[in-house]
């Protein structure tokens, strides 16, 4: 294989290429994605928006409070940056010597071996998949609710869910420049409604005072810390992705370790900061209770309280609109997964082109686009109820499908971690890299915990009664996704040894493909 000199170089253009706008062009086919497309902020607001603050704030957190009973989930937001920090030290260095929108599973190739990537391959596609599809059920939802109450209408969630889709299929056809800028504009306004509340809790705080009691670690016990672990740090997802652009970024080098720590740091001081807001506007004797009995209403009652009706008719807005910025992140991501598995030969090589207009991966976001509608519509065909009851399956959605892709990625995280110690060892790490690899195998040993925390509590996680069958049924989605994987994987060893060595390699595969038939030709 080649060194991490070589990928840095073959990231961005391809030299002789010519009248192509940058882009890299083989028997009249794009076959790469434009570069300099993104900076620090763009590709920054991109990763974090995945992670939908607002949603978390209004729904996760008075989950964990409420269900799990687990008071100290600031302190655990914390304790899960600093485990995420250290996942992002060896997989930020991995990121500076390949560049390739397969990401996950590029890295575990890499270090584990081209079999070992196919599986992740197909674990990415399918995890990313799941946790957008699942934001559709609960944007629609919302939205229903939003015209019920508002404009006395009642409107069929799926109908708003449909619409989303469409949305952010065109949207996800456009410059990932003109995205970013889509996804900036809603994150910062929903952020800024955040801060604003947590600045009115902390001004008026609830019957307890202003208390620290959320941060003191004998908040951290009970049955439920486990389950409150897999909640949590699902509430990170995104600052993973920012590898998935690195083709597309000025100076991948710099730009994506940069991107990943600062959306790790901000992401673990905002969840602790507004996490703690709430238990200071409730109490932090009363906030398990109050979450239990209000769920997601409890971030607005509190903040009407506060900040007025009107301001609270803006955050309702405000939920749904960082709900729709998260799909596009989500849906940006599961494209260029499936870009780069079209480039390598994991999937048709359709799938390995970009739109000439606007250099997106066209082929995989139509993919994405056809795979939530169906779903959308499997679990609307099946809704009795589909306006206001909280068991209908539009909430089944949410749940299930967000659940199987939290497992998913917690899963390739920690792969991810172990492939990055395998990778440097075989280039002959010194004691310059120890601690990186340290690093590492700390965070995977954490990582494959909270998996493991993660399967036995799914019972919990997605609503289900203890022994029911998708307690390992929904798991099983990425058990099969794996096993899959590795399997298509060995018969590409042994039927096409070509495109098994090519998975993980990216544009370099490209460009060797290319210099063996100019090889050939000359002969």
């Amino acid at each position: 294989m080649s060194t991490g000199s070589s990928f840095s170089s073959d990231t961005g253009t391809t030299r002789g290429t010519a009248d192509t706008g940058g882009i890299n062009t083989y028997k009249g086919e794009e076959r790469a994605l434009r570069a300099n497309r993104l900076g620090t902020p763009g590709l920054l607001l991109s990763v974090i928006a995945a992670s939908a603050p607002l949603m978390v704030v209004a729904g996760v957190m008075p989950t964990v409070f409420g269900v799990m009973g687990i008071v100290g989930q600031p302190l655990l937001y914390l304790i899960l940056g600093v485990v995420l920090m250290l996942f992002g030290v060896g997989y930020a260095e991995m990121s500076r010597h390949v560049h390739n929108a397969g990401a996950f599973y590029a890295y575990i190739a890499r270090g584990l071996g081209p079999t070992a990537g196919a599986g992740a391959s197909l674990v990415a596609l399918v995890a990313y998949s799941a946790m957008q599809v699942g934001i559709y059920g609960i944007l629609g939802f919302e939205v229903s609710g939003i015209f019920a109450t508002y404009l006395g209408i009642e409107l069929v969630w799926w109908v708003p869910a449909l619409v989303a889709a469409a949305v952010v299929g065109v949207l996800g056809w456009l410059k990932i420049d003109l995205n970013a800028k889509v996804l900036g504009v809603l994150l910062v306004i929903e952020c800024a409604l955040v801060v604003i509340f947590d600045i009115a809790a902390v001004s008026k705080p609830g019957p307890e005072g202003l208390s620290l009691h959320a941060f003191n670690p004998e908040t951290l016990t009970g049955a439920g810390l486990g389950t409150a672990l897999c909640f949590c740090i699902a509430a990170f997802v995104g600052f993973e992705q920012a590898p998935v652009y690195a083709e597309e970024t000025s100076r991948p080098q710099i730009v994506v370790s940069r991107v990943m720590f600062l959306a790790v740091g901000y992401a673990a001081l905002f969840l602790a900061i507004s996490s703690w807001a709430l238990t200071v506007a409730a109490g932090p004797g009363s906030i398990a209770d109050t979450s239990l009995k209000e769920g997601p209403g409890m971030l607005f009652g509190l903040t009407e309280e506060r900040l007025g009706s009107t301001f609270t008719d803006i955050l309702h807005i405000l939920f749904v609109t960082g709900m729709f910025a998260a799909l596009l992140s989500f849906h940006n991501v599961v494209a260029r997964y499936a870009f780069a598995m079209g480039r390598e030969g994991l999937l048709p090589a359709r799938f390995g082109r970009t739109n000439r207009a606007s250099g997106a991966p066209g082929t995989g976001s139509l993919l994405q686009t056809v795979v939530s509608v169906v779903i959308v519509l499997v679990f609307a065909l099946t809704d009795d109820n589909p306006v206001g009851d909280p068991t209908a399956p539009v909430l089944r959605l949410f749940t299930w499908m967000g659940n199987v892709g939290a497992l998913g990625v917690i899963l390739l995280m920690a792969a991810a971690s172990f492939a990055v110690i395998a990778f440097f060892v075989k280039r002959g790490a010194g004691r310059a890299q120890a601690p990186r690899l340290v690093a590492s195998a700390l965070a995977g040993l954490a990582l494959l915990t909270i998996a493991v925390f993660t399967v036995r509590d799914f019972d919990v996680l997605v609503g289900s009664v203890p022994g029911s069958a998708l307690d390992w049924l929904l798991p099983g989605v990425i058990v099969l996704a794996l096993v899959g994987g590795l399997a298509y994987g060995a018969v590409l060893r042994r039927t096409k040894p070509e495109v098994h060595a090519r998975i993980g390699l990216g544009n370099e595969a490209f460009q060797l493909e290319k210099a063996a038939e100019s090889e050939s030709a000359r002969r």
